[in-house]
Formats: C-alpha cells, structure tokens, sequence
C-alpha cells in the first residue's frame, strides 16, 4: 500500500482520521508522520501497510503552513479552543497594515524568530514527561515542567493584517511561492475555528523543522511584540514531498492512489548493483563516497536507507 497524503478536516483528530484510514484500507498498519491539533486542517500524511516502515524517515521532513495570529488575547491551550484568559489593547499594532514604521518593526520582530532557536511547547500537547501527558495533566488542572526544546523556522512571511481574523482571507490559491491570498476565486477555501472575539490579526505563512508548534509561535511572537496572542487558525500546506493540492479527501480516502515508499522518500539516491545491493541487504558497510542520508535503488527498487560518512555505508533500514 502507498504513501498518501490526506486533507485532515477541522475539529478531527490525528488518531481520528487514523481510525478512518483503517476502516477506509481494511488494515490495522495505519501511522502517520506528524500530529495535526483538532482545531488545524490540511496535510496528514498517512503510510499503509508495509510503508509504515516510511514513517521514520518522513518524520523530520520540512511543513509548511498559514497561520493566523490573534493579537490582544490569551488562551490556555494557545489556540481558539480557548477560554480567553487574558486581553490588552492593542494599539499601533493594529495599524500596520496602513503605518508604514509599525509595519517595519512587525517585519524586524518576525525576522527575529528565523533560524535555530528554543521553543517551549505547549501545556495543551502529548508530550510526555515522568509518563504523563502534558495535556491530560493541564486539563486536570496542572502544569507540568516542559523544557525548551531546538525548533528551525526556516521562513516566516507576513501575508497580511487585519482589524479581526474575520476580515482575513480563507480562500488561497498555491504559488511558486506556497500558498497565497486568492485573487480571483481561488482553489481552496479554508474552514478555521469560531473565532474567540474580534481582536487584530496576522497572517503568516512559515516554512519549519521538526518538532515546531505554531501555538508556541503565536504565544511568543504575542509576547515579543508585549501583547498577549493565540492561534486563530492554522493549515498545513505542505509536508515533505506532499503539498495539499495532492492530499485526499477522507471521503476518497479508499481510492487514493498516493505515493510508493521510494518516492515518498526525499534523500539523494544511489543506483546499486547486485553485489552493493546484496552486501547492504547483509547488514554489510560496503565502500561507498557517498555522504549523508541516502536512498539505494536497484533497478529502480528500493533497497535500503542508508548513512554515508565518505567512506562507506552504514544500513539504517533495508527492503528485502
């Protein structure tokens, strides 16, 4: 079974649309790469079956997405799941869309968030800490100890500002670019969380590594500019090799075609031959210039991952 890309509904779970796919393909072997939160829509991806073995390897692929952040207000779970904890005025940073210094300093303080950084997650997540879910013990009342953890935000465009995140744009249409604001009709409209009041709002779009949650960015970008901020919505446009325009709908979920493990696999590749095949299929270190992670191919089958040092090769997981 393939590889494929689903366009996760708004107000499902990850494991809901997993569940699905189960019942969907008529098998049990259904994982996915990367959480999506109820209250964010577009791509999961799924790996069937024997592509399962995939999934370590998509894990830490580049997501896109467009965000809408809330200005002037604060949630617990850092999104609009809500309640509204807390507010503040605004000011001038509502007029950035018409000011040009205040749009300035909105474009110096987003830029200020690019490149390696720490990020602590949110109290509303899965992970786990001393065996408990940080979730589970913020909705019982508590908090747990989360340290800050390595992100990468690759890329962090402002698409726009609006005096509420009723007034932003939900229709988009794909570019060269990502995913843009629709001129003229648009190919996609986007369904987003009842919003929690009328407060300013941003439109983002960003490009991050793994383990970056968008709530934590909206949270510290509120804090950044003094304000405090929640996720009004989210969509994820891309992952890896997928970008939404390929994702199925959970209606057409038992007709995706999807993609094969070895396309879905986004690492140079190596044609072997018979004899380098063979040795990696024995767990071998076979001599080999190749540096970084690696796909084998032989005759265009996939035969294994593999790390290179320049040297030789190091098997992480082999097909037989």
């Amino acid at each position: 079974m393939p590889v494929i890309a689903v366009d996760k509904p708004l107000h499902l779970t990850s494991h809901d649309v997993v569940h699905r796919a189960r019942r969907a393909c008529g098998t049990r072997r259904v994982g996915h790469t990367g959480t999506l939160d109820p209250l964010a829509t577009g791509v999961l991806v799924l790996c069937v079956d024997d592509s399962t073995k995939v999934v370590q390897f998509m894990e830490h692929d580049h997501k896109d997405y467009l965000a809408w952040v809330s200005l002037g207000a604060a949630t617990p779970t850092l999104d609009a799941e809500g309640p509204v904890t807390e507010t503040a005025e605004v000011g001038g940073w509502a007029d950035a869309r018409t000011d040009p210094s205040a749009l300035d300093r909105l474009q110096t303080t987003l830029g200020t968030f690019l490149g390696p950084q720490q990020q602590v997650p949110p109290q509303y997540s899965a992970i786990q800490v001393g065996g408990q879910r940080a979730y589970a013990v913020a909705r019982a009342g508590g908090a747990l100890d989360l340290p800050a953890r390595p992100v990468t935000i690759h890329s962090l465009e402002l698409l726009g500002v609006y005096p509420r995140v009723q007034d932003a744009p939900r229709t988009f249409q794909p570019g060269p670019d990502g995913w843009a604001p629709a001129r003229d009709g648009g190919s996609h409209t986007f369904p987003l969380p009842e919003p929690l009041g009328e407060f300013p709002t941003l439109l983002l779009r960003a490009r991050v590594g793994s383990g970056t949650y968008l709530r934590s960015l909206a949270r510290d970008l509120g804090a950044a500019l003094g304000l405090p901020a929640h996720l009004a919505g989210l969509v994820r446009t891309r992952v890896g090799r997928y970008n939404l325009t390929q994702a199925a709908t959970l209606e057409d979920l038992s007709q995706a075609t999807g993609l094969s493990d070895l396309d879905a696999l986004d690492f140079p590749r190596i044609e072997a031959d018979e004899r380098l095949a063979l040795e990696l299929r024995q767990g071998k270190r076979p001599r080999h210039a190749a540096r970084g992670r690696q796909v084998v191919t032989l005759n265009g089958a996939l035969v294994a991952v593999v790390d290179g040092d320049g040297e030789q090769l190091k098997v992480v997981r082999v097909w037989a």
